[in-house]
């Protein structure tokens, strides 16, 4: 989400033009926090927040504290700025691997299973099939230790969490 300001530049030079009158009714609207608005441009969404209502003819900026997502807000405002100059805007800050999408398909469907109190032998026997499962020797076997830990993580999602997906590991921490 990129924060806008009205801008108090006293330049008349202008850098790219966000026209406010390109949003629809539908995609600008008011809440307890501000005004909220999604500009499709270019096949990409952009998420706007204003602080008070849009005005037409009005020069806006990025507004970009410093504080933990300014990572974030700067890539978003960075590949708004590309798509108002027409350009294109360039892949989204985060993506999650194929592998962490199958990852996270098959714990959401683990703690699926065991919230509707299905045991991890019969969690184990959906997600990886019947015949992998063996007769003798579950307790010790590594499908049930995997099924395990798919409900362990999707408790922890559950508890919260899922707010790490939403934002890119940092190399710092």
């Amino acid at each position: 989400m990129v924060p806008l300001v009205q801008s108090t530049s006293g330049s008349k030079a202008v850098g790219a033009r966000l026209r406010l009158t390109d949003l629809s009714s539908g995609t600008i609207r008011q809440a307890s926090d501000g005004w909220h608005a999604v500009l499709r441009i270019q096949g990409a969404k952009h998420h706007l927040w204003l602080k008070e209502a849009p005005q037409f003819g009005v020069s806006y900026a990025a507004e970009l504290p410093l504080d933990s997502d300014f990572e974030i807000r700067a890539h978003a405002s960075h590949r708004l700025w590309r798509a108002i100059k027409g350009r294109r805007p360039g892949p989204p800050l985060h993506q999650l691997s194929a592998q962490r999408r199958e990852r996270l398909v098959l714990v959401l469907r683990a703690l699926d299973g065991r919230m509707d109190g299905a045991s991890y032998r019969v969690i184990a026997e959906v997600l990886f099939g019947r015949k992998r499962i063996p007769e003798r020797g579950w307790k010790t076997h590594e499908l049930r230790s995997r099924t395990i830990r798919l409900v362990q993580a999707g408790w922890a999602l559950m508890r919260g969490g899922y707010r790490a997906l939403l934002r890119p590991s940092s190399r710092n921490e």
